[in-house]
């Protein structure tokens, strides 16, 4: 939220500079002269907004729209008589002008914050969820199957019970998966579902996980470790002959919760579908769950692919 206070603002002012230069030469002065003015607001009213972040929650919507305006016009006002050493005039038109300015993009913002809370309101974010949750099963449903058929012909009586397995987690996978989840279960999902890989690929799969017990209690979205697993079995295993390695490593720090995947990477076997659909799924409803506060990043190295996944530890909605 402070960030983009801080950056909506400074784009604002840039743009005015902009607006206000008759050159590009003339640009930088104009910018400078600004953020000359603008910036000791600015961080006045950040710091403010912050400190009192917790009365204004109290306060209903329209009644704290007025008092952030009240705290901008009155920070405008205080600081202004300073301007002066900056080169201001400091008569009564400049100090209009400055509490115009400031009315003027208190009133941006909060339209702008107005308007993304209207595009992330709960029912369009829960119906976002859904959409990109049926995205992943299908994939979950194909490749399942795929492991248990493998073995209906060779062992009927292993197929039978993978088969229980199966509809077991299919009943989780299944559940209204809406709502954040304990890392623990996503965890053995993960594990039920390499059980049934690994009677398709035998000794070919191997999985090394490393998991902080402290960090099993933390609240993730449903289904953000499986597919990953998932992929890293069909790229990185399926494509090669010799026995292939997964590791899981996963760790609290302090208030952040770290996941980390890999796989081994086969570039000729890249063109295969379903691995950037899963990680955009994946990223997308990190940000709808945690907005900036969660990320997700990849990278090759070593011949190894590594997925990392950064996200607030939390242990309660």
């Amino acid at each position: 939220m402070l960030s983009r206070i801080l950056l909506s603002v400074n784009a604002l002012a840039l743009f005015f500079a902009l607006a206000r230069s008759r050159e590009i030469g003339e640009f930088a002065a104009k910018a400078s002269e600004i953020a000359g003015v603008l910036e000791p607001v600015l961080l006045f009213v950040v710091v403010v907004l912050y400190a009192g972040s917790a009365l204004l929650g109290r306060l209903a919507y329209v009644h704290g729209l007025l008092v952030v305006l009240a705290i901008v016009l009155g920070v405008t006002a205080a600081l202004f008589p300073f301007q002066s050493l900056l080169g201001g005039s400091g008569d009564w038109r400049e100090l209009a002008w400055s509490l115009g300015c400031a009315a003027f993009v208190t009133a941006a913002v909060a339209w702008y914050f107005h308007m993304r809370n209207r595009a992330l309101s709960p029912a369009i974010a829960e119906a976002r969820l859904q959409a990109l949750q049926a995205r992943i099963r299908p994939h979950f449903l194909f490749n399942s199957l795929n492991a248990v058929l493998s073995l209906i012909r060779k062992d009927p009586k292993r197929a039978e019970g993978a088969l229980e397995d199966l509809a077991e987690l299919f009943r989780t996978v299944m559940a209204d998966n809406r709502r954040l989840i304990a890392l623990g279960d996503e965890l053995s999902l993960c594990r039920q579902y390499l059980n049934l890989e690994h009677l398709r690929l035998g000794e070919r799969l191997r999985v090394d996980w490393r998991v902080d017990p402290t960090a099993e209690e933390a609240l993730v979205p449903p289904m953000v470790l499986q597919p990953l697993v998932e992929n890293a079995v069909y790229h990185g295993i399926e494509p090669g002959i010799a026995p292939g390695l997964i590791e899981v490593r996963i760790e609290r720090r302090n208030d952040r919760l770290w996941l980390q995947l890999t796989n081994p990477y086969h570039p000729d076997y890249q063109h295969r579908q379903g691995n950037h659909m899963a990680l955009a799924n994946i990223r997308e409803r990190l940000q709808l769950h945690f907005d900036v506060e969660a990320s997700l990043n990849t990278r090759i190295a070593d011949d190894r692919y590594e997925i990392g996944i950064a996200m607030p530890f939390r242990t309660s909605p």
